[in-house]
């Protein structure tokens, strides 16, 4: 695999109400990407993402439709702007959706309805306020993964989001990961994160929305993909569609190996990669982990112009 070229599609944390609202005044896409995934799912996305309520879209189950119909939409604009098609894509968590659009793998349409269900199966897999997540700063993942095993006290406790060195996500059953939150504090880190989310992503309390999105996948139509993608539970590319379901379903209660990914894709020649979707979290994360990994974000019309002259020029 040669990845000069990267797309990478952000998940759950990028979005913002009137995300991509410049670029859908320039790019009609925009607004037709979102009212097709406002079809699927029986309302209008596009009012919610561009109006609000935070809260709303802060939702588990509302997010990611949301986000993935936003990766998704900046994809087709980049494309109908004669942009370089990449040479391999990844995305963070819920971005591994759009990175299978992207490739070829797996429809729009499946994909928005597979997420929306994804997204209720982890929102109902653990009673609302009984799990949390946390960002510990300035910790080696070591280090982190000692804690969870010394603060779990018979619940679960997880190391989940391996971000960037010094950056790790931590998830579990609420007491606990404050329990991990204030001993972090108290061995030193930099800084610790309560993060606003309703579930707690990729631990192991995420099994029982994992077994139901099995079930869910097995009547979703999945193609062997026409650029290489790297999975999250895996740090590899899959051509083979009952491979991808199971790394699509281990996912959910597996770490996300971010570190990992932007390692390999720089190891593997990515000399720039694009952030597909709102906001700059893979940017940041990108150049912490390897300072030749240079990312553009895209999520309007100056990044857009921004992004399409470095990578016709790479």
């Amino acid at each position: 695999m040669s990845a000069a070229l990267a797309f990478l599609f952000p998940g759950q944390g990028s979005q913002a109400v009137g995300m991509l609202r410049d670029l859908a005044q320039a790019h009609p896409l925009v607004g037709e990407t979102f009212a097709e995934a406002s079809e699927v799912l029986g309302r209008d996305l596009w009012r919610l993402v561009d109006e609000g309520p935070k809260e709303e879209l802060d939702r588990t189950e509302n997010t990611q439709p949301a986000m993935l119909a936003a990766g998704v939409a900046v994809w087709r604009v980049w494309q109908a702007a004669g942009g370089p098609e990449p040479q391999a894509v990844a995305g963070h968590s819920l971005g591994e959706y759009g990175a299978l659009v992207a490739a070829g793998a797996l429809s729009f349409v499946d994909a928005v309805a597979v997420v929306a269900e994804r997204g209720r199966l982890m929102q109902a897999a653990v009673p609302p306020g009984a799990g949390a997540m946390a960002a510990i700063i300035g910790a080696a993942d070591a280090d982190v993964v000692a804690l969870c095993e010394a603060q779990a006290q018979g619940e679960v406790l997880e190391a989940v989001n391996f971000n960037a060195p010094g950056q790790v996500v931590i998830a579990g059953a609420r007491a606990a990961v404050e329990r991990a939150s204030e001993a972090a504090k108290d061995a030193g880190a930099k800084g610790v994160v309560a993060l606003p989310v309703s579930v707690p992503a990729h631990s192991s309390l995420m099994r029982p929305a994992a077994e139901r999105l099995a079930e869910r996948l097995a009547g979703v139509a999945l193609a062997a993909p026409q650029i290489p993608i790297l999975h999250n539970a895996s740090v590899a590319p899959e051509p083979d569609p009952v491979r991808m379901r199971e790394l699509l379903v281990r996912q959910l209660y597996s770490p996300v190996r971010w570190v990992e990914t932007v390692q390999r894709l720089a190891g593997e020649g990515a000399g720039l990669a694009i952030e597909c979707g709102p906001g700059r979290v893979l940017t940041g994360l990108g150049k912490r982990i390897d300072k030749r990994f240079k990312t553009l974000p895209v999520f309007d019309p100056d990044t857009l112009a921004t992004a399409l002259e470095a990578a016709n020029a790479a």
